[in-house]
């Protein structure tokens, strides 16, 4: 069985998107590392909301564009290449039209945000600074989700590379000139996703796309399969945000620093999850029986189950690492990082199903009840766990969420095979 999967076109691209990411998540690692050393863990923690915020906003506001492209344009890149380019096109005109509306907007709705709902002054100015961030973000997205649909998996390792080592370079600039501050770090943040944006139009057919017309008349053909992923993308997009929300409105700045701390050390898996899911989507995409879906989703497994085994083997490790790199300031967070990574290695073990369910099955409505059960139990749960066990109660919630978002899909899944349903 091991044979045959290191022999699969699927292990080989997965191996270099992985790869990538391991890269990557080496070098976000250093990023946030550095920043919450520097910045400390107060400032470090508006830092922190603030890209949450600026996340949030982009799933929110996407509208499932980066799923329909990738659906869309590979389906039809071999068939009927001037459609697919017409996809890539109304994609990109869709994220700049609402990129400038939520520039607009959210720069007076910001100060509102801040006060009224994080109860922090403090984050006015950086909310602000976000809605320019959700543009260099779609626009990144569209890229990356571009690579994904031509299956450029070495250039889409690229961009992020290139992109991520940037945003490391400057940052040790700012320190080496004494001039690090909440400001300048969004801002690194927030520019160099448009790096790796104008690389990519240079990697793809961007002069054919570009002179495509009447790309809007398939508007409703993307977004009949889109209006489900919009659903339950915009309240996963809430719900796995919310426990650091409220963790924001009702904790000190300093224990904000501390759980956005860990939050961003174990960000890796869901880039792992992310680089997985770049392969495999339009894998699923382009099965026709159940057979073989079956027999790819079992080698798929046996993949993941071995990153989750180096996830575990990584945990007693962590105490060292952090004690090195950011010293006894953020001790206090060790068992909040462990927690949050068995619940993130539960959510990349549940991908596999996840994305079955989407491109295989073509039912992405199903997480839409889903995504509610998973809100509120990070809502109703979270708010009594952090305010009685702070910290500590917001990375448990953030584990029975886990839990319940992949039991769940699975049992779904079983009981599609056992029904014997698929194309």
């Amino acid at each position: 069985m091991l044979h045959k999967i290191f022999k699969t076109a699927t292990f080989r691209q997965s191996l270099v998107t992985i790869s990538a990411t391991v890269i990557n998540g080496i070098l976000g690692f250093l990023f946030y590392i550095i920043l919450a050393r520097n910045l400390g863990p107060e400032v470090f923690g508006l830092f922190t909301v603030s890209i949450a915020v600026l996340t949030l906003t982009v799933d929110l506001v996407d509208l499932g564009i980066n799923t329909g492209l990738v659906k869309f344009v590979a389906g039809n890149i071999n068939e009927n290449r001037q459609k697919a380019l017409k996809f890539l096109k109304l994609s990109l005109e869709i994220k700049l039209i609402i990129w400038i509306i939520i520039l607009v907007i959210g720069f007076f709705v910001a100060p509102t945000v801040a006060v009224n709902i994080f109860n922090k002054k403090e984050l006015v100015l950086p909310l602000q600074l976000v809605m320019l961030g959700v543009g260099s973000a779609m626009l990144f997205n569209f890229a990356t989700s571009s690579l994904q649909a031509f299956q450029k998996f070495k250039s889409w390792s690229l961009i992020n590379i290139l992109s991520n080592s940037l945003r490391l370079l400057i940052v040790f600039l700012l320190i080496f000139s004494l001039n690090i501050n909440l400001f300048n770090s969004l801002l690194v943040y927030i520019l160099m996703p448009l790096f790796g944006f104008l690389v990519t139009l240079f990697l793809i057919p961007t002069r054919q796309f570009i002179k495509q017309k009447n790309e809007f008349k398939l508007f409703p053909k993307l977004f009949g399969f889109n209006i489900w992923v919009v659903g339950f993308t915009a309240i996963s997009a809430i719900s796995t945000r919310l426990d650091l929300f409220i963790t924001t409105r009702y904790l000190s700045d300093y224990e904000v620093g501390l759980y956005g701390f860990s939050t961003q050390i174990v960000s890796v898996v869901p880039q792992i999850i992310g680089a997985i899911s770049i392969v495999t989507a339009p894998k699923f995409s382009s099965f026709n029986n159940l057979t073989t879906m079956i027999s790819y989703l079992k080698k798929l497994l046996y993949l993941i189950l071995g990153l989750v085994g180096v996830g575990l083997l990584a945990i007693p490790l962590i105490p060292l690492i952090i004690s090195l790199l950011v010293g006894v300031e953020y001790s206090q967070a060790f068992p909040v990082i462990t927690i949050l990574l068995v619940s993130m290695l539960i959510f990349l073990f549940a991908s596999a199903i996840n994305n079955s369910i989407i491109y295989y099955f073509g039912k992405p409505q199903v997480f839409l009840p889903i995504s509610l059960g998973h809100l509120l139990i990070v809502g109703i749960l979270g708010y009594f766990m952090i305010t009685s066990f702070g910290i500590m109660g917001a990375a448990l919630t953030v584990l029975a969420g886990s839990i319940f978002n992949f039991i769940i899909p699975l049992t779904w899944v079983i009981f599609q095979i056992k029904k014997g349903e698929g194309r």
